[in-house]
């Protein structure tokens, strides 16, 4: 059975564009945010680097981002260039990334994600008001939702 995405994929946040330009300073400024750090990407058709904040979530030494809002800009331009800089704590690190496929989202949502939120003090109930990210539905929420792996950026 299909789920219907479409309202996923256009969802904007109602925090998004007020908080995205305090996040960006804060994060800029290194100071703390839980897992969020900033990426930035170059732009596929102006060739521009762009930055927005993102969660990075890692375990056992991997790192994954993701978004709860489907087919944002940052997620074509990530798509395209296949690269990106972090920077978490003023600490910036060059990373290639690589998109996981349904399966693998599936897999990232039920054992990595969920997890991690239920692990943190209002976790759960933040991904699920703020973000909509219904962590005991992890078919559906793959199905709307794009995971980047980042892998450190070979020198050489």
């Amino acid at each position: 059975m299909a789920i219907d995405t479409s309202e996923v994929q256009n969802h904007t946040n109602f925090t998004e564009p007020a908080s995205n330009p305090i996040a960006r300073f804060l994060l800029a400024a290194g100071i703390p945010m839980g897992p969020n750090g900033l990426i930035t990407i170059r732009g596929r058709t102006s060739g521009r680097p762009g930055t927005t904040p993102v969660a990075i979530i890692e375990v056992s030494g991997r790192r994954w981002i993701c978004t709860p809002w489907g087919e944002v800009q940052w997620v074509r331009n990530l798509r395209a260039a296949g690269r990106a800089t972090i920077t978490v704590r003023r600490r910036k690190e060059e990373v290639c990334a690589t998109e996981l496929d349904l399966p693998q989202r599936v897999g990232f949502f039920r054992d990595i994600y969920g997890p991690v939120a239920r692990g943190i003090p209002f976790g759960a109930w933040f991904v699920r008001t703020v973000d909509g990210v219904d962590l005991d539905r992890p078919v559906g929420v793959a199905e709307g939702r794009r995971v980047f792996e980042l892998h450190p950026l070979d020198a050489g």
